[in-house]
C-alpha cells in the first residue's frame, strides 16, 4: 500500500515488549474488578469478552498497536494500559467513564490515534484505554447539507460517505485519511480548503457529550459553553464526546491541484519571498502550502521547495490568476491537474496513480515512522536574508524540514473568540517542523529531537511572540505539561496560553464547571481552578 504524505503519522501493526505490563495477577484483578463494574452498569456479561481486554489477553497487544501512530510510544519501556475498553454502544461508553472514576484508573480517549505525543495511548500512571474506533457511524442529510458522524471515524470514511451522496458536497478538514474525527474536530482541525471555508470546528452545529455523571448531552443539554469549549479546546479535556453535526460545504464539479518543486537553481528563495507576500491574500479559492526539505541532489547538498497547491474551480481560471498574482512559480499548464473534489483528497494523500479509487479513504491501517513535530505561527514577513539563513540552518541539521500553511481569507474574517482556537486575523501561515525516522536506535532519536529544538529555537527571532503561538493538533510537550496537581493552572498556562491565548482562562473556568475533580485530563488538558 502507497504511502500517505510525510505529513500524515500512520501505522502498520508493531509488535512490542510489555516489560512495563502489571504482573499476571494484579492485570486479573483489575480486569474482573473492571469487568464485574460494567456488568453491574448494564452492560450484559455476554458482551464483557467483545470490547474489554487486559494485559493478559492474547489480542491485547493487537488491540493497543492498531491506532498506535508513533512509533517512538512503542517501544519495550513505554508504559502499557491495564485495561483496554472498545465499546460498540453508547451506553459501554456511559458505563467505562462510571467504571473508571471508581477505579482510581487514569482515562484515555483514542479516536485515531494520530496525537503526535501519543497522549492518547500512554501514561506515566495506571491507565485505561477508551478506543472509539467501533462508533464511526456517519448520517448524510444531503438536502439539509449536513452530516452527524461519531468520533470513532476516520476522515476518509467521513469524505467517502459524502462522496456516496453528492459530489458537489464536501467537508474542510485535513489531508490525512486515516486520521480520527474526534481527536482532529475537536482540537481544531484544518484543510486545504480552510481560506474558503475556514476550520473544521468553524462548521460544527452540533454536538453529543458524554460528561463525568455518565450523561449524554447535546449542544442544548451541554450549554454554550461546553459546546464553544470542544469545538477546539480539546474534547477529551471535557469529557467524551461521541459525535458532531457538521455544515457540509458546496464544491464545483471540478477543482484543480498542482504540486511543482524547486530548487535554489530555479531561484527558490526570492520564489517564497514573492510566495509570503501574497499566499494569504490571493484569492480565498486558492490554498498553496509549501514544503521545505533538505535535499542531495548530485551529491550537492540543497534546499527543496516544494508547493502543493488546492484551487477550488477549474484550471483555466487557476491559469489566470497565477499568471496575474503568482508569475514567479512558473507554472505550466501541464502541472494543473483538474479533477472532482474526491479526487483531490486522493491527490493531496499521495493517492495518484489511475488505479486508486475513493474505495481507499475506507481503509484504516496506514504506515509507519518515529516522529516529532513542532509548530509556530508568522505574523511579520520573514526577510530574505532570514529565508537564506533558515535553509543553510535545515541544511546543516541534515534532517528536518519546515511546512508553510497560508492563513487570510475565512481565517481571518472569524473573531478569535468565536471557538478556542485562536490563531485567526494577522497571521500570514503557520509553520509545522516535521522529523521522521524509521528505526529505535536510541541514538537516532536523540539526534533528531535535538534537530527539532535546534530549529525551533533558530526560528525564534521570525515567528510570534509573548505568547510564542502554538497549534494544539500539532501536539508538542516540549512547550510545558501539567501533573494535574495543586499548581496545574500555573503549569497549565505555560502551553494554554500558546494554543490558545485569551481564551484559556474561559476554557478554565468552563473545565472547573463541569469536572471539578478534573477527572478528564492528561498532560496537557485544560486544569481547573483551585477550590
Amino acid at each position: 500500500m502507497k504511502n500517505v504524505l510525510a505529513l500524515c503519522i500512520s501505522l502498520l501493526f508493531f509488535a512490542s515488549i510489555f516489560s512495563s505490563l502489571p504482573t499476571s495477577s494484579s492485570a486479573d484483578s483489575t480486569f474482573d474488578s473492571f469487568a464485574n463494574c460494567l456488568t453491574k452498569n448494564g452492560v450484559p456479561s455476554n458482551q464483557i469478552s467483545k470490547i474489554l481486554y487486559s494485559p493478559t489477553n492474547t489480542s491485547f497487544s493487537s488491540v493497543l498497536n492498531a491506532y498506535v501512530r508513533n512509533l517512538r510510544f512503542n517501544t519495550s519501556s513505554t508504559k502499557k494500559p491495564s485495561i483496554i475498553v472498545t465499546p460498540l454502544t453508547v451506553q459501554q461508553v456511559q458505563a467505562t467513564i462510571i467504571c473508571t472514576k471508581g477505579s482510581g484508573l487514569q482515562l484515555k480517549i483514542r479516536s485515531g490515534g494520530h496525537d503526535y505525543e501519543g497522549i492518547s495511548y500512554v501514561s506515566d500512571n495506571p491507565f485505561v484505554i477508551l478506543d472509539m474506533f467501533n462508533l464511526r457511524n456517519i448520517s448524510i442529510d444531503q438536502p439539509g447539507r449536513t452530516a452527524w458522524v461519531q468520533t470513532g471515524a476516520t476522515l476518509g470514511e467521513l469524505y467517502y460517505r459524502i462522496w456516496q451522496k453528492s459530489n458537489l458536497l464536501a467537508y474542510p478538514a485535513g489531508v490525512c485519511p486515516t486520521v480520527g474525527v474526534g481527536g482532529h474536530i475537536s482540537g481544531g482541525g484544518y484543510g486545504t480548503m480552510l481560506r474558503k471555508f475556514g476550520l473544521t470546528v468553524d462548521n460544527v452545529v452540533d454536538a453529543q457529550i458524554i460528561d463525568v455523571n455518565g450523561r449524554v448531552l447535546d449542544r442544548k443539554g451541554m450549554g454554550e459553553d461546553l459546546f464553544w469549549a470542544i469545538r477546539g479546546g480539546g474534547g477529551a479535556s471535557f469529557g467524551v464526546v461521541l459525535s458532531y453535526k457538521i455544515n457540509l460545504v458546496p464544491v464545483p464539479p471540478f477543482v484543480t491541484v498542482f504540486s511543482v518543486q524547486r530548487t535554489e537553481a530555479q531561484n527558490a528563495t526570492n520564489i517564497l519571498v514573492k510566495w509570503q507576500s501574497i499566499a494569504s491574500t490571493i484569492d480565498n479559492n486558492l490554498f498553496i502550502r509549501v514544503l521545505v526539505q533538505p535535499a542531495t541532489v548530485s551529491g550537492k547538498k540543497m534546499i527543496r521547495l516544494t508547493f502543493n497547491a488546492m484551487y477550488v474551480g477549474n484550471s483555466k481560471s487557476l491559469a489566470a490568476l497565477m499568471k496575474a498574482k503568482f508569475p514567479e512559480l512558473g507554472l505550466q499548464s501541464s502541472d494543473l491537474k483538474q479533477m472532482s473534489w474526491i479526487q483531490s483528497i486522493l491527490f493531496w494523500a499521495n493517492f495518484r496513480s489511475s488505479s486508486d479509487k475513493p474505495e481507499i479513504l475506507l481503509d484504516r491501517t496506514p504506515s509507519v515512522n518515529f516522529l516529532k513535530r513542532k509548530s509556530d505561527y508568522v505574523v511579520t514577513p520573514i526577510p530574505k536574508a532570514g529565508f537564506t539563513a533558515i535553509f543553510n540552518k535545515i541544511t546543516q541539521l541534515g534532517k528536518i524540514g519546515l511546512v508553510f500553511n497560508p492563513y487570510g481569507g475565512k481565517m481571518s474574517q472569524i473573531p478569535e473568540t468565536d471557538a478556542p482556537f485562536p490563531h485567526r486575523a494577522g497571521i500570514l501561515y503557520k509553520i509545522q517542523y516535521s522529523v521522521n525516522w524509521d528505526s529505535a536506535d536510541p541514538n537516532l532519536t536523540t539526534q533528531y529531537l535535538q534537530q527539532a529544538r535546534d530549529l525551533y529555537s533558530f526560528m525564534t527571532p521570525y515567528v510570534s511572540s509573548n505568547p510564542r503561538q502554538a497549534f494544539l493538533n500539532y501536539r508538542d510537550l516540549e512547550i510545558g505539561t501539567t501533573d494535574n496537581g495543586p499548581n496545574s493552572y500555573n503549569e497549565g498556562k505555560v502551553y494554554g496560553l500558546k494554543y490558545f491565548k485569551g481564551n484559556f482562562d474561559r476554557l478554565v473556568k468552563i473545565k472547573t464547571a463541569v469536572d471539578p475533580q478534573n477527572f478528564f485530563r492528561n498532560e496537557q488538558s485544560i486544569p481547573v481552578l483551585a477550590a
